[in-house]
């Protein structure tokens, strides 16, 4: 009898992972060449693999000056292994295959479906196409718009460059600059033109695609917005009010402090506010002083990290709908209800579960995060490392400015943290609701107290 061996295929999670997991690991190789550095030397791996993580995890944490340190040739791999990240290698992949007008299989259409939370397999081509236009139009629009900006201060070229690069960027939620020193956009941060289109940016990346092309259907269809979909509605009601309510808990908390916005006009107030409370959804970009805020905007700054943007967008963290499950969870357990009701619609019982277990798996990352941290950064103060690990776990890139000089233990464990926060969570929520095991056995019910 002749052995029959089986073909061993992926599944749609693992096929993420390692997808993302190439992507970053070709990047770092491209990154420690001689030609993307401004120097023309070999740059040490570890500092390209942290570089490359940030960028294809779109968080924006880097050890070197993106600005200063790498030539025209690393920094246009860095933006191009950005919009990967911010797209989806998938979304690469399908471009490729239809470019080439190669077949896309059943199984490409499932791990397309996995990667950007569509519920169902149904027009998946459709909407990656739908994905690349929008993107591309609202990066060439907002380009052209920072363009004005950026050439009169850099010149022509270089003004051109700079406003297509930060609005790919900003749009993917990367939280890289090329203003140098470290400083992000702090040079600039009286500039309303730069300032409100990097913050929009960020918020028309960070709401997710599905909820972009529902709203545009629905307005260009006349309807009315109340008949959107139970997903859209959570996002966008999610969304506006840690919009509103970050820009006005800001602007108060700022207000009088001399190392944030005491000396600003009443308008850059505003605008230095609302950008302050959009950034940490997932960007990284800073316009004042983290390490200057008042310790109430720091604790809003990481709440934001870790609740982070929307599902089947480029921003990272639990997301906007699962803090908002857990919030209404808490709402039906204070009312004393079974079920978990959002707009009239009553949530199924795996949704909630999902949404608890990835909401602890993400905090079960950061508590670890610090720990291992707080074991190799003793120049650095806990504040600094929750700050650290959160932007990390968060894919946001902001910093109190201790990451040029972490430890390689600490440097591995965010390079850990930054791709379980881009891929892990997501891996974690398919493994569950893919391997769902049907048990015909009923326990009896047992009493715990609680509380």
């Amino acid at each position: 009898m002749q052995n029959i061996k089986k073909k061993k295929t992926l599944d749609a999670f693992k096929i993420l992972a390692l997808g993302f997991a190439t992507v970053i690991f070709t990047g770092a190789t491209l990154l420690s060449m001689p030609f993307s550095s401004a120097s023309g030397q070999f740059t040490n791996f570890l500092d390209c693999l942290f570089t490359s993580t940030s960028a294809v995890c779109v968080t924006g944490l880097t050890t070197l000056d993106t600005g200063l340190y790498w030539s025209m040739t690393g920094k246009t791999i860095l933006i191009i292994l950005i919009e990967i990240g911010g797209l989806g290698f998938m979304a690469i992949s399908t471009i490729f295959a239809l470019v080439l007008r190669k077949k896309i299989t059943l199984k490409d259409r499932l791990v397309m479906q996995e990667a950007y939370n569509t519920f169902s397999l149904q027009g998946i081509i459709s909407h990656v196409r739908y994905m690349i236009i929008f993107t591309l139009s609202v990066q060439g629009i907002a380009a052209l718009i920072l363009m004005t900006q950026f050439i009169p201060m850099f010149g022509v070229g270089t003004g051109i460059y700079y406003g297509i690069w930060h609005s790919i960027s900003a749009f993917c939620n990367a939280g890289f600059d090329l203003l140098g020193n470290f400083t992000s956009v702090t040079v600039v941060n009286d500039n309303k033109v730069i300032l409100l289109t990097l913050a929009n940016l960020i918020n028309i990346g960070g709401l997710g695609y599905l909820v972009w092309r529902e709203l545009l259907s629905t307005l260009n269809k006349k309807k009315k917005l109340k008949n959107i979909s139970l997903h859209a509605k959570v996002v966008v009601t999610i969304s506006l009010i840690m919009v509103i309510g970050g820009t006005l808990a800001f602007l108060i908390l700022e207000w009088n402090n001399p190392l944030t916005m005491k000396d600003m006009t009443f308008g850059n107030k505003l605008v230095n506010s609302y950008f302050s409370t959009t950034t940490p959804r997932t960007a990284g970009f800073n316009s004042i002083s983290n390490s200057g805020m008042s310790p109430a905007s720091k604790l809003i700054t990481m709440a934001y990290m870790f609740i982070g943007g929307s599902p089947g967008g480029t921003a990272g963290g639990i997301k906007t709908t699962t803090f908002g499950i857990i919030i209404f969870t808490l709402i039906a357990v204070l009312k004393g209800r079974s079920d978990v009701e959002i707009y009239k619609k009553k949530l199924s019982q795996s949704t909630v579960y999902k949404a608890i277990a990835i909401f602890f798996l993400g905090l079960t990352i950061v508590v670890i995060g610090v720990v291992i941290l707080s074991m190799n950064e003793h120049s650095a103060t806990f504040e600094q490392i929750v700050y650290e690990v959160l932007s990390a776990f968060g894919t946001v890139g902001l910093t109190m400015g201790i990451t040029p000089g972490l430890h390689i233990i600490s440097k591995l464990t965010l390079i850990l943290i930054m791709y379980m926060g881009r891929v892990g969570p997501l891996t974690v929520m398919l493994a569950i609701s893919n391997k769902q095991v049907k048990i015909n056995i009923k326990y009896p019910e047992g009493k715990l107290l609680i509380g």
